[in-house]
């Protein structure tokens, strides 16, 4: 059975492969080799596989090669819009910068313009309480004159009735006569000088009352300024406090405990100013003082969040152009291709470039660190550290105190590194975080 199969299956197989003969010629002998129908449907099956494998091969190859074109191509464009976003970042932090000075300068100056209207509405204050004094006292003498005229008068009626009434009297009475004469040309003439004081009273009381009238004009001017700086102030206070209150919210702080921590532990600046009192007898304070004591307020709230934001790492530990090359998370590791968590940002640069600090803080590690290489790591209030590492060169040492800005290394490729970068960590409690939420925080106000 199998025999007549084989020979039904070579029949079929000689249509498509039918017996040939290589012939192989020597100078002594010819031979031959047989090449049967099963023989050459392996070696075109073989051969078939061979090609369609390399092919496919090819074909794979092409799309790789054609993808990891695109794959650089894309890589290079995101490069260059990461580059100028972060140069349009920066200028948008100086020009932060720029106005958040000058609108310290025009505080400042508008904080002076108080303080001398407050001096000139105390002392138009006290002129006013005096002249009304004056005025109360230039009254009663008035009143106290005409009281005297009046009697004068009375006196005068009484005493020219009783002349009238006894012109024959005995001659005791006419020799009285002279001296009552005498007495009415003295009252008269008392009378003449009293007219003549209650007319310069008189006058001088309108006066008077016309001065208060400029002094009234002159304090509601006065109060008119006053309010026009408190708007201002209100206004300069609520666009300085409020970016730096949603820096804090943004990068994860509770601003109310931020505030309280810096005003238990600053010693020496950042304390609360002391409210303003304007009243010397007692009174409560008026709507202006209250309103003076609550730009104080935010004022210390101002400067408190200013000492806070030095000890925060709010600034780019790199000044100079970069390449943003890894950012926090889960990602394929450059040496081991496994997936492991990136506890930091990297950024990319030529060899020797400067690193800064980003907070004011003391530095607690200087030195080689495994898998770190160079490693510099400063710890600062809130529980936050950071490290910078890599290094090629290490410029501080462990205990020195450094303040935001001071440079304390430069970039390299030391450690477990596959080229020259500085990887940039932030830690809070000892735990990992994005230090971009920091930067990211602080763009709208650096």
């Amino acid at each position: 059975m199998r025999t007549r199969l084989a020979i039904k299956f070579d029949a079929l197989l000689e249509r498509s492969f039918p017996e040939r003969r290589l012939f192989l010629r020597s100078d002594t002998d010819t031979r031959f080799i047989r090449l049967r129908p099963i023989t050459q449907l392996i070696g075109f099956t073989g051969s078939a596989l061979v090609v369609a494998w390399a092919i496919v091969a090819t074909a794979i190859l092409l799309m790789d090669s054609i993808g990891s074109g695109n794959f650089r191509e894309q890589a290079k464009r995101d490069q260059k819009t990461y580059e100028n976003r972060l140069n349009v970042l920066s200028s948008e932090r100086d020009t932060r910068a720029t106005e958040a000075s000058a609108s310290q300068q025009r505080f400042n100056l508008a904080l002076e313009q108080i303080s001398v209207m407050q001096s000139q509405l105390l002392s138009s204050e006290t002129a006013r309480r005096e002249l009304e004094t004056g005025i109360e006292v230039i009254q009663a003498n008035l009143r106290k004159a005409l009281k005297e005229r009046d009697s004068a008068r009375q006196d005068t009626e009484t005493l020219q009735q009783a002349n009238d009434a006894a012109p024959a009297a005995n001659g005791a009475l006419a020799e009285a006569g002279t001296s009552v004469g005498d007495t009415l040309g003295f009252l008269s003439a008392a009378l003449a000088d009293t007219a003549q004081e209650r007319d310069q009273i008189s006058s001088d009381a309108v006066g008077a009352l016309m001065q208060a009238d400029d002094l009234a004009l002159q304090i509601k001017l006065m109060r008119d300024q006053n309010e026009q700086i408190f708007r201002q102030l209100e206004d300069a206070m609520t666009v300085s406090v409020k970016p730096l209150d949603k820096m804090f919210r943004a990068a994860g702080m509770n601003t109310d405990t931020i505030i309280n921590q810096v005003r238990r532990g600053y010693s020496g600046q950042g304390g609360p100013l002391t409210p303003l009192s304007f009243s010397t007898q007692g009174e409560e304070p008026g709507a202006d003082e209250q309103r003076a004591n609550r730009i104080l307020g935010q004022l210390d709230r101002l400067n408190l969040y200013r000492i806070a934001a030095s000890k925060a790492p709010f600034a780019n530990p790199v000044h100079n152009a970069v390449r943003y090359t890894s950012g926090f998370g889960y990602r394929r590791d450059p040496k081991t291709g496994g997936r492991r968590l990136h506890k930091g940002s990297d950024f990319a640069g030529p060899v020797g470039t400067p690193i800064y600090s980003t907070a004011d803080g003391v530095v607690v590690h200087a030195g080689w660190g495994s898998g770190y290489g160079r490693l510099i790591k400063i710890k600062h209030a809130f529980g936050i550290e950071t490290r910078y590492a890599h290094l090629s060169k290490i410029r501080v040492s462990v205990g020195q105190r450094v303040s935001r800005g001071d440079r304390i290394g430069d970039m390299g490729n030391s450690g477990r590194s596959t080229g020259t970068h500085l990887h940039y960590e932030v830690r809070v409690d000892g735990a990992a975080v994005n230090p971009m939420i920091y930067i990211k925080a602080a763009n709208d106000v650096f």
